[in-house]
């Protein structure tokens, strides 16, 4: 799937169904306040990596004050320093404003009163992907080279929409669509319990990863059966134009590889003989043709119980793989044929002695 960043969301409640497909990013979040706006269209994000709370003094740092009526003016500045950098995102154009640590009260009160968005405790890898998708930059300082505090325009992300859904009992989730570079897929999974989404996101991930695999192979083969039955074909025909013991070999080579087609129908609790005796009937008669046909294409429909041509049905195999699978299979097989004596232990002399 290339650089395709894919993300799976498992939400709890409705149907599976009910599972969709987001051409943007998934954040498990919600908002930071309820009065904070639940649709951002052309959102300008702020992805910070520091706290939004009042700024606390570091462990082992003293303050001496003589004059008790400064005490407040020490804890109002705290809190304005806080509102000084979110101020700053502000007026920078920003909308929305991930952070990875908290937000005060305050500072929400603030975002609310400025129609923004803040989302807080966003796990730093959702953080990471957010900004490759959006073109942002993950603030983690706000200082410059001489000290000063700045924020600027080119470190916010851009995105169509920053929207909040809700589902089942206080469960939310935020998506960003629309974003600035197309590299970030998220598919949502719903079902009944845990059970079910984890059983689909296994699922899931076995797709993915046979698409990714196909997709580097560069070529293919039709499945189901069909490439074996083929090749068990080809050199079952092939054997016979030999006059030395080498047909032999050949010949349980090529009825070897018959036990992928009838594994596929015993699985699918189907009679295996019978339907991979009309498998080979058909690639035998594909393979007398002097042109090429879709015969040879036919393999096995473990729903219906009958034979139909894979690769119009879609059901493909990557050859890289199908040609590893093979070779694998082959050199384990001479392996064990090289063993000319096995010793076994008796197990009743061993505790006996």
């Amino acid at each position: 799937l290339g650089d395709v960043y894919k993300r799976q969301l498992l939400l709890h409640g409705r149907s599976a169904a009910e599972s969709s497909l987001v051409q943007g990013f998934a954040l498990h979040a919600a908002r930071a306040g309820q009065l904070m706006p639940t649709t951002v269209s052309n959102a300008k994000i702020a992805l910070v990596d520091f706290d939004l709370r009042a700024v606390k003094m570091k462990l082992g740092i003293n303050i001496t004050v003589s004059d008790p009526t400064k005490v407040d003016g020490f804890k109002q500045r705290e809190i304005d320093i806080t509102r000084e950098r979110i101020q700053k995102m502000i007026d920078a154009g920003a909308n929305v404003i991930l952070t990875t640590w908290g937000i005060e009260d305050t500072m929400m009160k603030m975002m609310v009163e400025n129609g923004v968005m803040g989302v807080r405790r966003v796990k730093l890898d959702d953080m990471r992907r957010i900004a490759k998708a959006t073109g942002g930059t993950i603030i983690h300082n706000m200082s410059d080279l001489s000290g000063d505090e700045i924020f600027e325009t080119k470190a916010l992300g851009v995105a169509d929409c920053v929207e909040e859904h809700r589902c089942g009992d206080g469960d939310e989730y935020i998506t960003i669509t629309g974003t600035k570079n197309e590299v970030c897929a998220s598919i949502i999974c719903r079902g009944a319990n845990y059970f079910v989404l984890e059983e689909m996101q296994r699922s899931l991930n076995d797709s993915l990863c046979a698409v990714a695999r196909t997709l580097e192979a560069g070529s293919v083969v039709a499945g189901g059966g069909a490439a074996e039955c083929a090749l068990s074909v080809y050199l079952e025909n092939f054997a016979h134009t030999l006059g030395n013991v080498e047909q032999l070999a050949i010949a349980q080579f090529a009825e070897a590889l018959l036990c992928i087609p009838k594994t596929l129908a015993m699985n699918g609790a189907l009679d295996a003989t019978d339907l991979v005796a009309k498998l080979r009937v058909e690639h035998n008669e594909a393979y007398g043709e002097k042109t090429a046909s879709e015969g040879r294409f036919q393999g096995l429909d473990l729903d219906i119980g009958c034979t139909r041509n894979n690769l119009a049905a879609g059901v493909l195999e990557p050859m890289s793989s199908k040609v590893r699978s093979f070779e694998m299979a082959t050199e384990a097989a001479v392996t064990i044929l090289r063993i000319d004596d096995c010793i076994r232990l008796n197990h009743q002399e061993e505790e006996q002695r």
